[in-house]
């Protein structure tokens, strides 16, 4: 049986987040993925709060660059907001996205930006 991309997806997602969980300590760093913005939000699973979030529609800058740019963005972004936050390592919950484009783009940058995982 054939999948739509959405099915596909969510199968993804259900496999990811069977393993992939966020503490206080070590909260989940999760992604969407729209057709033209990108966001990302660190996720204590434990209480259910979130301890940060961006979009790349918050950032000017991201705005008039290509969307492989604006994931940069946004990755060196999240980290700061989790740094100042007092988190220094993240989970990385691709959301049930491919590991490329975008999500490896705001991946690497997050990195860049002082987060580990």
């Amino acid at each position: 049986m054939a999948l739509n991309k959405v099915l596909r997806r969510a199968k993804i997602k259900r496999r990811i987040r069977k393993k992939v969980f966020g503490t206080a300590v070590i909260p989940r760093l999760s992604v969407f993925r729209s057709n033209k913005q990108i966001y990302a939000q660190v996720i204590d699973d434990l209480t259910g709060k979130t301890i940060a979030s961006i979009g790349s529609l918050k950032i000017d800058e991201a705005q008039k660059v290509s969307k492989i740019e604006q994931a940069s963005f946004v990755g060196r972004k999240i980290a700061e907001k989790a740094i100042s936050a007092g988190v220094e390592a993240v989970v990385f919950d691709r959301n049930g996205y491919l590991y490329h484009g975008r999500i490896k783009s705001l991946a690497d940058s997050a990195r860049e930006g002082g987060l580990k995982f």
